[in-house]
């Protein structure tokens, strides 16, 4: 495939929900972070031929592309009609280090990397809330009524403290620790989990209720930690979380072992992050070394990949 000069770039990154998952959808507060040890790139050229994708989906022409790839062909037909522009003989080339279907935010962070390729291929200048308009508009495709957790958080330099019905909160951090993401190799089943919270909200409504509240509670505590740079209660905090979203039926026995694991390889606590059932868990350490060892060690005994982030600094690009 002939390529001519014409070519633009878009970034992006995951996202891990920090703390308040599940009880979220009760009108808790959650906190979700930028993770941008795992990034996302999008690359346009202009060629002589029918628009094309390359992507971990699928590779070919794009209006042969599957069904998980309907949210860019629409970003692409609706961003080409509201800029007036064509968008036909282009080269699309997505390079996404977020695993799908982890609760990182991948569809998000290939849309605001996407919609950011677009725009600078256009030469068109891209304010917040316009990003913010296409990125949800893939995200309903993607997953049909999204918090807008993702498509803010992917795309942000901040932390994002958020409580259903209210506006999101930026927050501004300083903290010297780190953040280890460890994906179990198994998709997540969110949707099952969302519902088996549910179903215990429908059968053991006060005790249930209790452990959503306590969520809330500690995702409160958890916000007042990073304005203080408080590391080891945050660590405290996570992993009491962990424990009352055991309570919640949403955890299973591999997420369990890695974070058993990694509090016993020095972890100053740790617990599942985003749906539950498979997906991911993350870790908090005081240095790069201590991440590095618990890193090593949740590989060994059984995640499929790791990753390292440094907590408000600037060097995870």
């Amino acid at each position: 495939m002939k390529t001519l000069n014409k070519s633009a770039t878009g970034k992006a990154h995951g996202k891990i929900i920090l703390i308040g998952e599940h009880a979220v959808v009760y009108g808790e507060p959650a906190i979700a972070f930028p993770f941008k040890a795992a990034p996302v790139k999008v690359k346009i050229n202009k060629t002589e031929t029918l628009t094309m994708i390359a992507s971990s989906y699928y590779s070919g022409p794009l209006n042969e592309a599957p069904d998980v790839l309907a949210n860019i062909k629409l970003l692409l037909e609706t961003i080409g009609h509201d800029l007036d522009q064509p968008v036909e003989n282009l080269s699309i080339t997505i390079t996404s280090c977020i695993p799908a279907e982890r609760g990182m935010g991948s569809s998000a962070a290939v849309a605001n990397a996407f919609v950011r390729a677009l725009f600078n291929y256009f030469n068109t200048p891209l304010d917040k809330e316009r990003l913010l308009y296409y990125v949800d508009i893939s995200e309903k495709i993607a997953h049909g009524n999204p918090s807008g957790i993702d498509a803010r958080v992917t795309g942000s330099e901040f932390p994002v403290f958020y409580k259903k019905g209210s506006t999101f909160e930026a927050l501004s951090i300083h903290l010297s620790g780190y953040l280890i993401a460890a994906d179990t190799g198994v998709k997540g089943r969110t949707g099952e989990a969302v519902a088996d919270v549910a179903r215990c909200v429908e059968e053991r409504p006060e005790q249930t209720m209790e452990t959503i509240r306590t969520i809330g509670q500690l995702t409160l505590q958890a916000k007042d930690a990073l304005a203080h740079n408080a590391l080891e209660h945050l660590g405290r905090l996570l992993t009491q979380a962990h424990s009352m979203l055991q309570k919640l039926t949403v955890s299973d026995d591999t997420l369990d072992h890695l974070v058993e694991t990694a509090i016993q390889s020095g972890a100053l606590g740790a617990k599942l992050t985003g749906g539950g059932r498979g997906g991911c868990m993350i870790a908090l350490a005081q240095s790069e070394q201590k991440a590095k060892i618990i890193a090593d060690k949740l590989l060994e005994q059984g995640a499929v990949n790791t990753w390292i982030h440094a907590l408000g600094e600037d060097n995870n690009e």
